[in-house]
């Protein structure tokens, strides 16, 4: 009875914060449709005529499908009042195609992504975009490269940087919490400006749980972090508590 409570009290919990977000966006709604009529689609295309899928790559990926793209990043755009908030410096952590940073840029934020030269549509894309890009890879205990600049807001979607190998059932072996804490330590005092915030966006886990099971949830509360559904935010200052909004 208790394990149902629990599970009832988060998913009315998960259920509200939904609500949250999308009332949110409609009260200040972004057109999606004039976004996209910025990017030229036939170069999208041309572009993964020249760099066709990877054999092991999931559908989803498919990053050439600007209509689902640029729906998806209005939203992470709208969720942190990017928006409607003054410039910002802003650093997205595995950038991949691009899309979030160049909605940024329309926005009237500057931005730069990291991320490796794994993938080479995405190299194709993000000249296409125009986005600034530092090559380089994320790994544990090991502190990000120097940019030469602080920032407003650090960011990372759909966050795998974390994922070290799998074993022999498949299952990824995952970060500890001390690399976790050497990373969030290094972004806080290297990379954010005295009122900055880092925003991590998760995927679920393969068995469809979410990715704060019970113990890293417990470690990022104490870091500091507003856990909303997949998303931890953290401020500069781990004892100042974050707000999605800079307004």
């Amino acid at each position: 009875m208790e394990l149902s409570q629990k599970f009832q009290k988060l998913f009315t919990r998960d259920a509200t914060e939904s609500l949250w977000e999308h009332a949110c966006r409609w009260t200040h709604p972004v057109s999606s449709r004039r976004i996209l009529g910025t990017i030229d689609r036939t170069k999208l295309l041309k572009l993964r005529e020249h760099y066709p899928y990877r054999s092991e790559a999931r559908k989803i990926n498919a990053y050439e499908d600007a209509d689902y793209w640029v729906g998806v990043n209005v939203k992470r755009a709208q969720d942190l009042w990017l928006d409607r908030s003054p410039p910002l410096q802003i650093l997205d952590l595995g950038c991949g195609p691009g899309y979030f940073l160049y909605l940024c840029r329309l926005f009237g934020h500057e931005g730069l992504g990291l991320d490796p030269d794994d993938e080479p549509f995405f190299r194709g894309t993000t000249n296409l975009f125009g986005i600034n890009r530092i090559i380089a890879r994320i790994s544990a205990q090991r502190p990000l490269p120097d940019l030469g600049k602080k920032f407003d807001l650090v960011t990372g979607h759909r966050v795998c940087f974390h994922r070290i190998a799998r074993d022999e059932n498949g299952k990824w072996l995952e970060w500890t919490e001390g690399d976790w804490k050497f990373f969030i330590h290094d972004v806080r005092t290297r990379f954010l400006k005295p009122d900055g915030r880092l925003l991590l966006e998760f995927n679920r886990r393969q068995d469809g749980s979410s990715f704060f099971t019970p113990g890293l949830r417990a470690f990022f509360e104490s870091q500091g972090a507003r856990i909303v559904r997949w998303k931890a935010l953290l401020a500069t200052d781990p004892n100042q508590r974050p707000r999605f909004k800079r307004i």
